[in-house]
């Protein structure tokens, strides 16, 4: 195929494994798009992802952080960000999930008014996904998705006024596509997820009333923020549509971000839609830059980390703040349960625990938030319902009351909870179990009633890694060492052998998600993404 193309496009690597309909996505004129990107962009990008280990760098030598005085002019100032368009003025429940043809179909009947499409954290990047993906999607703006399965259920559309709107998330600026490369190069995984849907997609959206809407991960600066904003002025030139057409929501969730929400939205200011609150990767983002920080910085289990933990909270507050401040709309975290089919208490207790973190987010000015289940969304929809009324959103709650201060961002010792034994096993269980999914292909993985994306490995690996590195001793009397997560994470491969059965044992990924596991806590240096290594391993 690499042959087909010309030399001014971005190639599809000789060892690229057939996908159907693929040339339907990877055209000529959509490479050549995607190459003029990695030339204008990939540069920056680099400097950007030294820019972050420099930081770090900073970080462990201060052990704090704080907002930056060189733009404390942009937060002085008076400006507001673009208007939001009407799709997407009123997000009052947002889906999330992977791009199958299944989960397109439900997502978006689900009855939200936001599909958080995902080719991130819910997604294992292999090249089937990647591309399969963006058929999909354009088969779903064509209404041509509908489809039957082996059983004989039947999938199909409703009508257009009655679908979520999409909001797609393109991989992070670390990772890269080895199966695509321009000059030699593999191309960023942003730039190949963006790329191929903002170039097939933008005319066909703003010819249904909506436009190319997406959703950036792992932002650690404005800088970062500064290069979508560029990317973007020049994509929509390109395609010949009007500026301002791409709107994106960013999600904060690295703890750097957290103290430059006003100045990412301002670099994308006539870009941009909001910002979000992501729970699991923000935790994740503290381990990985205070993770030499002392005793003060050690998370406890992560399942004791609620969004009422006083840092949690003052981040939050902070965020629906900034966003009502500058004319943008807050979008709340994760309701990550999943209902069982079989146990209605388990239900009733989950949907309760579900309804109590929607009532407070929209109690705290939120303008809407996300659900993982269809089932989720007329509880959090009811939510919202009682604080919105007919309103779309609730951008007039300025929340001046609000004064967060960088100390209470970084008061992680305020939270009266340890790490426990049980927190290790729960760890090394659903650190085991993500990973051997994720390298068969699969990123939004059900375990134990709650669904679990790359978010969910990191914050286990690390917790695991920092815990070791601090000397933390259980409730039990044991230390948390090499030794004992290597016995712990031995019991859990027996069991899950017991559980699943020699054959399926065999045949899925177990050991290799066992080493990668074992890998990312134990090695004396730190890796930065799990996800990296996991690659190396995708088929």
């Amino acid at each position: 195929m690499s042959a087909a193309v010309p030399s001014s496009a971005a190639v599809v690597a000789d060892d690229a494994p057939p996908v159907p309909r693929a040339e339907e996505v990877l055209t000529q004129q959509a490479l050549t798009f995607i190459a003029e990107l990695h030339r204008r962009f990939a540069p920056r990008r680099a400097e950007l992802l030294a820019l972050r280990k420099e930081r770090r760098t900073e970080i462990a030598r201060t052990g704090t952080l704080d907002f930056l005085a060189d733009t404390a002019h942009v937060r002085a100032g008076d400006w507001q960000v673009a208007p939001a368009p009407a799709a997407l003025n009123d997000r009052r429940v947002e889906i999330t999930g992977p791009t199958d043809r299944k989960m397109t179909i439900n997502a978006l009947n689900s009855g939200a008014k936001v599909w958080l499409a995902d080719f991130e954290d819910a997604s294992a990047p292999t090249w089937e996904n990647v591309v399969s993906g963006q058929v999909n999607l354009i088969d779903a703006y064509e209404r041509r998705i509908d489809f039957s399965t082996e059983q004989g259920k039947s999938y199909a559309l409703k009508d257009e006024a009655e679908l979520a709107t999409v909001v797609m998330r393109p991989r992070g600026w670390h990772l890269a596509e080895r199966h695509l490369t321009v000059d030699g190069e593999a191309v960023p995984g942003a730039f190949v997820d963006f790329g191929l849907y903002f170039f097939h997609n933008a005319t066909r959206l703003i010819a249904k009333g909506k436009g190319p809407y997406f959703y950036l991960p792992k932002t650690e600066s404005h800088l970062e923020a500064r290069l979508w904003n560029e990317i973007f002025v020049f994509s929509q030139d390109y395609v010949g549509i009007p500026q301002g057409t791409v709107r994106a929501t960013v999600l904060i969730e690295t703890i750097t971000a957290a103290f430059e929400m006003e100045e990412i939205l301002y670099e994308l200011r006539d870009h941009a839609a909001g910002l979000n609150a992501g729970r699991w990767d923000y935790l994740f983002s503290i381990v990985k830059n205070f993770r030499d920080g002392g005793e003060k910085f050690v998370l406890p289990d992560r399942n004791a980390v609620t969004m009422t933990a006083p840092f949690m909270r003052a981040y939050t507050e902070l965020l629906v703040r900034t966003c009502h401040k500058r004319g943008a709309h807050a979008i709340g975290g994760m309701a990550a349960f999943i209902p069982s089919r079989r146990d209605a208490e388990v239900n009733k207790v989950a949907f309760e625990k579900v309804k109590a973190d929607k009532d407070r987010e929209a109690g705290d000015g939120f303008d809407g938030s996300w659900v993982a289940h269809p089932d989720l969304v007329p509880i959090a929809r009811a939510s919202f319902d009682a604080v919105l009324g007919d309103r779309p959103n609730q951008k007039e709650r300025l929340r001046e009351d609000v004064h967060v201060t960088a100390d209470q961002l970084l008061a992680i010792d305020s939270l009266d909870a340890k790490p426990t034994y049980d927190g290790l096993v729960s760890a090394v269980q659903v650190g085991t179990r993500y990973i051997e999914a994720w390298l068969r292909g699969l990123g939004a993985v059900a375990i134990f009633n709650l669904m679990e994306d790359a978010a969910t490995a990191e914050i286990s690996r690390s917790q695991i890694w920092q815990w070791i590195n601090a000397g933390v001793v259980f409730e039990n009397g044991e230390k948390a060492t090499h030794d004992l997560v290597q016995r712990v994470a031995a019991q859990e491969l027996a069991a899950i052998r017991a559980e699943v059965g020699d054959e399926a044992f065999a045949a899925g990924k177990w050991t290799e998600a066992h080493d990668l596991l074992l890998r990312t806590a134990l090695d004396e240096e730190y890796v930065d993404f799990l996800t990296l290594p996991a690659y190396e391993l995708l088929g």
